[in-house]
């Protein structure tokens, strides 16, 4: 993110932005967690996904919006805390943890 470093981004747990389904979300981040509302749209004619959120950041209620563009591997975007902060962001996917084996 550009306006914060790694480590504060990754501060409570790993920093992530997940998208589920019926157009919703959810990210963390530092001490940011926000519920999203999820829209599919295009950005310069490529598939991008904008949304609105609600959350707390520090355990103060905080809201914004964002969006984001698939880029090769990666999704660049931008998160917006209204009245406040913005910040570029480069996701990439986690690679799944090897499944453990089942037990006889």
């Amino acid at each position: 993110m550009s306006a914060w470093e790694q480590d504060f981004i990754d501060e409570e747990a790993e920093g992530y932005v997940e998208f589920g389904g019926k157009d919703q979300g959810q990210f963390h981040f530092g001490y940011v967690h926000g519920q999203m509302d999820c829209k599919l749209t295009t950005r310069d004619g490529e598939p991008a996904m904008e949304w609105t959120w609600v959350g707390n950041d520090e355990m103060e209620p905080a809201q914004g919006r964002g969006w984001a563009v698939v880029m090769g591997d990666e999704l660049h975007g931008m998160i917006f805390f209204h009245g406040g902060d913005d910040s570029e962001f480069v996701a990439r996917k986690r690679d799944k943890p090897a499944s453990k084996p089942k037990k006889p």
